[in-house]
Order: structure tokens, then C-alpha cells, then sequence
């Protein structure tokens, strides 16, 4: 069981960061803007089966860059030393990285259900239940990527160097996942450098909630992965915080 004080000291940093969005939602329009060209655009070209494949894939791609991209959002607190001050607070230091984490996969599932929706109107087809799961398992995605974007942004400090380390990393998990074209069309050595990527493993559970599959190695690096981000997470932020 949490401490009280702990639950409280996140919901304090949550509604701290969530107050901007609620007053100015363009954010979540903008966020679903990308996702809607390629509903639109790409999406038809797969054919009509090719919707229940290509909008799992699609809502793991919004999970991974929705909350990358979320350390961006720490950089001027630490550049402008509100996060110096918030450190000598009493709120703890869990909560400064979890309340985040929080905003941003509540942020990314409105976003992933708004998607959802719009991909029914081209022929998508789930039922409640298949929703549910599947947000879940793209918000669990989301804080673990959400936990190590602010790990890593509270180490490196700069806007540049930030950015470089996504550049170098996202792009290749993103490409090596199979979330726009399956890699079992590939060379087989292109295939067997996928299943290393925990990300594949996920894409594929994702598509056997709306579709006949095995959800357990997806389960098992989706579970890993928040373990080893909250882990990372929270360390960087005790550590740097000490």
C-alpha cells in the first residue's frame, strides 16, 4: 500500500501539470493530428481487412512518441531552477516524475480513444471490451517510455542533446517494432533483429486484442518495460535530487 502522503504529493504534481492542458487542450488536438494523416492517407492502401493490423500498430506509435517526447516538458522547469526549488519541498521525489507520468498517459489514452473512434468511421471494428484492453495495454507502454523520457531529460539538461539521444534511439525501436509494415516480409536476419526489440513483442499483443494471437510475450516486455523505466526513473530522480 502507497503512503498517504505519497498518493497526495502525486496528485498535487499531477493536477500542477495537468492544469496547462485543461486550460488549452490544443495540445491533445495537435497530438492526434499526425495519427489522422495516417489514418487517412496510408491507412486506405492496406485495404479493408487492413484496418484491424494497422490501428494496434498505430496506437503503440503514439505511445512512443506521445510520452518520448515528454522529457521536453521538464527541461525549462530544470534550465530555470523550478525544479531546484520544488526539491527542497517536502513533496516527494517519487511523486515529481510519477504525478508527469501520470498527465502524459492520461493525455496519450483520450488521445488513443479519440484515434480509435475515428478509425471505426473507416472501418475499424472493436467491441468495449477490446478498447478497454487495448488502452490499457498502451497506457502501461506509456509509462514506462514516459518514465525514462524524464529520467533521461533530468540527466542531460539541454534541449539539443535531449533531442539527439531520441533522434538515436526512437526511430530504430520504432522502425524495428513492425508498427507500419510487418517485418516478417523482410530479409529473415531484418525479422530476427525485430524480436529483440521488446517493442515488436508489444506491437503484436496489441493487434491479438483486435485479432486472433498470443498476448504473453507482449504482456511479459510491456511489464518488463515498466519495471525497468519506473526503476530508472525514480532512481535518476532520488539521485539527482540528493
Amino acid at each position: 500500500m502507497l503512503p498517504r502522503n505519497l498518493l497526495g504529493d502525486t496528485w498535487l504534481v499531477f493536477c500542477r501539470v495537468m492544469l496547462p492542458v485543461v486550460r488549452n487542450p490544443v495540445a491533445v488536438v495537435f497530438g492526434i493530428a499526425q495519427p489522422l494523416l495516417y489514418l487517412g492517407l496510408f491507412g486506405p492502401l492496406l485495404g479493408d481487412t487492413g484496418w484491424q493490423w494497422f490501428v494496434p500498430g498505430l496506437l503503440v506509435q503514439m505511445a512512443l512518441f506521445g510520452t518520448a517526447y515528454a522529457g521536453f516538458s521538464l527541461l525549462p522547469e530544470v534550465r530555470t531552477g523550478v525544479m531546484e526549488r520544488l526539491r527542497v519541498t517536502p513533496v516527494s521525489r517519487i511523486a515529481l516524475l510519477v504525478g508527469r507520468v501520470g498527465k502524459d498517459v492520461v493525455l496519450l489514452v483520450v488521445q488513443s480513444l479519440l484515434i480509435m473512434l475515428a478509425a471505426m468511421l473507416f472501418g475499424f471494428r472493436a467491441t468495449a471490451g477490446q478498447v478497454l484492453l487495448g488502452l490499457g495495454l498502451v497506457a502501461l507502454l506509456g509509462i514506462a517510455i514516459g518514465s525514462v523520457s524524464y529520467a533521461i531529460a533530468l540527466k542531460v539538461k539541454l534541449e539539443y542533446v535531449f533531442a539527439s539521444v531520441l533522434s538515436a534511439s526512437i526511430v530504430p525501436l520504432m522502425l524495428l517494432s513492425g508498427v507500419l509494415l510487418p517485418m516478417s516480409n523482410g530479409p529473415q536476419w531484418l525479422y530476427w533483429l525485430s524480436r529483440i526489440n521488446p517493442l515488436a513483442h508489444v506491437v503484436d499483443a496489441e493487434r491479438s486484442i483486435f485479432n486472433p494471437g498470443t498476448m504473453l510475450y507482449g504482456l511479459i516486455s510491456v511489464a518488463a518495460l515498466v519495471l525497468v523505466g519506473v526503476f530508472y526513473g525514480v532512481r535518476t530522480f532520488n539521485k539527482e535530487s540528493a
